[in-house]
């Protein structure tokens, strides 16, 4: 996007995100006011809401709070209770941007176009580029379609906007039947970033199918997406390459169209605002149009982010079984679960999705992933046998699957057959610091392939030298092969990176003993134990040795293990 837009849906941000604070006065306002605040900052928009309407109760004329409710509520997806807060700001004379967007999508909602255009050409506004879209969509819902040009044309004189107003316009003329001219735009470039949205290219492929290109369309999907689709743009593909004319379903209606509005600010706004506004718009564009699933996952996908896992959980759910992103959505569902601690009911929903959805690689690998997190091995590599099978052709992406597979059988300590993963992982992705660096790190373990193996975490560092992990292993890797005065400085630096990891200080504790630092030595292993997670403790962490090494020292602890002593394994090198 260019620079002048980005400044600009800034400047939208600053302008809507700021609302000015609440004068406190009472005690019961102060209490109910303090929670709604506090609901607001850990994006709480249900608490929020509850809190805001009881501080209302306390001062029911007291806008601020009003529009703050309204903020929350839309956050909710309770456009029509916005709505209602919206409307008592009006009354009292009140221009809110805020309540403008509720209103809006109302008016929208209820296809009340002259309202619209009355709201948004009189004082109110939702800002600048929101209001000229919205505008020239609302025209076309009067059936002015040269004031929708005109209008959509006024946008695009903003230099760093020209690609909304294109893309709207092309959308616009396409649901009238205009798809030569919606071509035309397409074809010129003047969208922008905007036609390589997948929206974007969805819509222009059905454009060209309206046109007679139908070959030219599914050309477009494979140059766009590869040759391996997801079930919806295979879906697309397939019809288009059968030469079928498929009908324009990107925007239907003005309706759509303003919900198409709100839905392409939601996309630019994610890497401009914070989560808690840019659900606002995909609220909105959800609100406007149920049935487009990207809305949805877009507001599942922000909740998730905010940390309102329940939300996040329910909006997951209501992508219909019959939708090609139906298993995107319970694969994100099942992520909410995870994170809310539910992990059974997650497993559950991957397994059944397994059954509905066996075709999809990325629904085993979910399920793998959750299972090896739960240290269910032998039931994760079950899972990514499955996924590796569901790929119709050898595709690079598969890496990952071997390596996951790999780590759960090596912790079935089946060595060879983990092994034989992480090489076949390295086969498709040769430079991948991760399988690198686990795999030489697993060989130092084992004691074979050691200058393979350390010129393959020489390898991960060299990828990733800010990766206080793989710094680590290499340091930990000639500590092992008994190259103590080399290890320290990699060590330190592994400790300079992860300052706080309790496994990295234990190390480095191991390493200062080797070379006589004894005094800083027993200091590492302290610092080890002050950062150790009780309650999730990493298998690389033994708190009882580090005890151990702090009373006797790492040479009477080795003794104790039956391992060769410091001194054999330096001589040998």
């Amino acid at each position: 996007m260019a620079g002048k837009a980005r400044g600009t849906l800034r400047g939208m941000v600053a302008a809507l995100a700021l609302l000015a604070p609440v004068p406190v006065a009472a005690d019961g306002l102060a209490g109910a006011y303090l929670a709604a605040r506090q609901a607001s900052f850990t994006g709480d928009f249900k608490a929020a809401a509850q809190y805001y309407a009881q501080a209302a109760t306390h001062d029911p004329t007291n806008t601020e709070i009003i529009e703050r409710a309204t903020y929350a509520h839309i956050g909710l997806g309770e456009i029509d209770a916005a709505t209602a807060l919206a409307d008592r700001l009006t009354e009292r004379g009140v221009r809110s941007q805020i309540g403008t967007m509720a209103q809006v999508a109302t008016m929208a909602r209820d296809e009340d176009y002259a309202a619209i255009l009355a709201s948004l050409k009189g004082e109110n506004s939702i800002g600048p580029l929101v209001d000229g879209l919205v505008i020239a969509w609302a025209e076309l819902g009067g059936g002015n379609m040269d004031a929708a040009r005109a209008a959509f044309d006024a946008v695009a004189q903003d230099r760093g906007l020209a690609g909304f107003a294109a893309y709207h316009k092309a959308m616009a003329l396409a649901s009238v039947g205009d798809f030569g001219g919606a071509e035309a735009i397409f074809a010129s470039s003047q969208t922008g970033g905007m036609q390589l949205t997948r929206r974007g290219i969805m819509a222009r492929a059905e454009i060209l199918s309206q046109l007679g290109q139908p070959e030219q369309a599914a050309d477009l999907i494979e140059e766009a997406f590869g040759q391996v689709l997801d079930p919806e743009l295979r879906a697309l593909h397939d019809r288009l390459a059968s030469g079928e004319a498929l009908p324009f379903s990107g925007v239907r209606s003005p309706r759509d169209g303003i919900a198409e509005v709100f839905y392409t600010l939601a996309g630019a706004l994610a890497d401009e605002a914070d989560e808690d506004f840019t659900l606002l718009y995909a609220r909105i564009a959800d609100f406007l149009r149920p049935d487009n699933a990207g809305a949805i996952l877009m507001t599942a996908d922000l909740l998730d982010q905010l940390g309102q896992y329940d939300l996040a959980a329910t909006t997951y759910r209501r992508v219909p079984r019959e939708d090609p992103n139906y298993h995107i959505a319970e694969m994100g569902r099942a992520d909410a679960l995870r994170a809310e601690d539910k992990m059974d009911a997650a497993v559950e929903v991957l397994e059944q999705l397994a059954e509905t959805h066996g075709n999809q690689p990325a629904v085993h690998s979910a399920l793998g992933d959750l299972l090896r997190q739960l240290e269910r091995y032998d039931a994760a590599v079950a899972a990514y046998d499955r996924a590796l099978g569901a790929f119709e052709r050898p595709d690079p992406a598969q890496w990952f699957l071997y390596y996951a597979r790999g780590i759960s059988k090596e912790r079935l300590d089946d060595w060879p057959a983990a092994e034989a993963d992480f090489r076949e992982a390295l086969e498709l992705n040769p430079d991948q610091p991760q399988v690198l660096n686990y795999l030489g790190y697993s060989l130092v373990e084992h004691q074979q392939n050691l200058d393979e193996a350390l010129a393959m975490i020489e390898r991960a560092v060299a990828a990733q030298p800010q990766a206080g992990y793989i710094v680590d292993s290499l340091g930990w890797a000639l500590y092992r092969l008994g190259r103590y005065d080399e290890a320290v400085g990699h060590m330190e630096r592994a400790a300079e990176l992860m300052a706080v990891d309790p496994v990295v200080n234990d190390h480095l504790g191991d390493v200062y003993w080797a070379v006589g630092r004894h005094t800083e030595a027993r200091f590492q292993w302290q610092r080890a134990l002050s950062f150790v997670d009780w309650e999730e403790a990493s298998e690389e962490l033994d708190p009882d040795r580090i005890r151990r090494k702090l009373e006797v020292g790492l040479d009477q602890v080795l003794s104790e293990e039956g391992a060769p002593p410091l001194k054999v394994a330096n001589d040998v090198h």
